[in-house]
């Protein structure tokens, strides 16, 4: 009694050897890393199975207070978009099930007392961040069938077999590879039959793991009781689907246009402001490429046959929507892939030999001045744009992505050692950006260490061969007079 899948197969993995319960009143779909009711290939997969059994859905989605770098900012953005998910779920046949845990363990033990009445478990393949490990654990408890469903990209992560070192050689795979995947879409919205009854959760369950109260924990001090760091404070952005699509179609209609010239403008912000929530899993990339293409009135005949790799012409869209994908499919699928295939790849021992050998080299370089974490974290150095930067990612949780560019390589020429800096970077990556912790976000931090690039000349001091950007350089490339005003002291 094997389901057969609605999509590539390539994109299920089953993570341990229990079966189908037949006495299981509900397919479970744990819901942790896509984040979303519509457009998600794990909940279809959930819904595959429920109309196969004649049963309903539960969707739980937890949200744990003691994962690395837990704050009100983060948890205010997660919990947003559990009150779309809220909404969005009185469907025929659907629970939802949201559990915010208020100390420290208290939610041990809730999967598998809500696993314990299912036929089966289906869960969101991340290969990021803690989700590799909680998964292991999960199918190592969990008696019944455990699968893991890939909804991060448009080419399925197992399409590949190997990491890529370059975005140029990754995308000379995706476009060998992605034309048979890009009709193999989820679908948009998921709907059991009409006539199935919507699953209960067993009192006992609720009884010690209550249903949180989303509205209370989002009044004001409504976190205030949660063993979180509450220094990093909520941002003025929204998260959630409804947010998520809003700004899609803002993009869309007001930058997208303008996006190939004044994307690297920090004045002009002109950036699509989605990485939060694909990070998060508001929304999807594939939502995004049909929005995109309904805008550009494009279908999927029209793809270049060329495989060389070029990063124009071969969607054959307008610039911007092109260099727009370039970010969201190569760049963004390259560092999933990156994830999938080498463990801790934010590790130091983990980048390319030859930009660890560089910067081994040139360790011992006497560096112009050195700051500590707290005065970089403080945007307290002698160089305005790096602090402006560092400011708007206090303030905002994000940094323009060209100025994030410039902001890691300046960590890197302040900081004692080159491992240091790597340290640096993360930690104020991770713990103030709305989108860092993700494969994508990781991917460009350590980029600026010689991650999928190559050895630059002149050999200069402390950056050895990796490739060198300055404050003065880059406001002579691009506009940021109004950029220092906005984000000044």
């Amino acid at each position: 009694m094997i389901s057969i899948p609605s999509f590539s197969d390539l994109r299920l993995r089953v993570l341990n050897s229990g079966g189908v319960n037949p006495d299981g009143g509900y397919i479970l779909y744990w819901m942790i890393s896509a984040r979303r009711m519509t457009w998600n290939f794990a909940l279809q997969r959930a819904t595959d199975w429920a109309r196969q059994l004649g049963v309903g859905i539960v969707i739980l989605e937890p949200l744990r207070c003691d994962y690395p770098w837990a704050s009100d900012r983060l948890h205010r953005f997660v919990i947003e978009g559990m009150i779309d998910n809220a909404k969005a779920a009185t469907l025929p046949g659907v629970t939802y099930f949201p559990y915010v845990e208020l100390k420290i363990g208290n939610g041990r033990g809730l999967l598998e007392a809500v696993a314990s009445h299912a036929s089966l478990v289906v869960t969101d393949d991340a290969p990021h961040f803690f989700f590799p490990r909680m998964l292991q654990a999960a199918a190592e408890k969990l008696p019944i069938r455990l699968e893991a469903v890939d909804s991060n990209g448009l080419l399925p992560m197992d399409a590949a077999d190997k990491t890529y070192p370059t975005a140029y050689a990754f995308r000379r795979l995706l476009q060998k590879a992605l034309p048979a995947f890009l009709d193999d879409r989820p679908d948009e919205a998921v709907r059991l039959a009409p006539d199935v009854t919507r699953p209960k959760i067993p009192p006992n369950v609720l009884r010690k793991w209550p249903m949180a109260d989303l509205s209370g924990l989002l009044a004001p001090n409504g976190l205030s009781n949660l063993p979180i760091d509450h220094q990093v404070c909520p941002v003025s952005i929204r998260g959630g689907t409804v947010a998520a699509t809003e700004q899609l179609q803002d993009f869309l209609e007001q930058q997208l246009d303008h996006y190939q010239e004044l994307r690297n403008s920090p004045d002009h912000d002109a950036t699509s402001r989605l990485s939060p929530y694909l990070h998060f899993g508001h929304i999807s990339p594939h939502q995004i490429l049909e929005d995109l293409a309904c805008h550009e009135t494009w279908d999927s005949s029209r793809l270049s046959l060329e495989t060389r790799g070029k990063k124009s012409g071969w969607w054959r869209m307008s610039p911007s929507a092109e260099a727009f994908l370039d970010e969201l499919v190569t760049w963004r699928e390259l560092g999933f892939n990156l994830y999938r295939h080498q463990p801790g790849p934010e590790d130091w021992t983990t980048l390319p030999e030859w930009a660890k050998n560089t910067l081994q080299q040139h360790a011992d370089d006497e560096r112009p001045t050195v700051y500590t974490l707290e005065q970089f974290r403080d945007a307290l150095t002698h160089d305005p744009l790096w602090n402006a930067a560092q400011r708007q990612l206090l303030r905002e949780g994000r940094i323009h992505g060209y100025l994030r560019m410039l902001w890691g390589k300046k960590i890197l020429e302040w900081s004692p050692t080159p491992r240091l800096a790597l340290e640096i970077m993360l930690e104020l990556n991770n713990r103030y950006a709305l989108d860092g912790r993700d494969p994508n976000s990781t991917s460009g931090v350590t980029w600026c260490l010689g991650r999928f690039d190559r050895a630059w000349g002149p050999e200069r001091r402390i950056f050895g061969k990796i490739r060198y950007m300055t404050s003065a350089n880059t406001a002579r490339k691009t506009s940021v007079t109004s950029y220092l005003e906005r984000y000044a002291e």
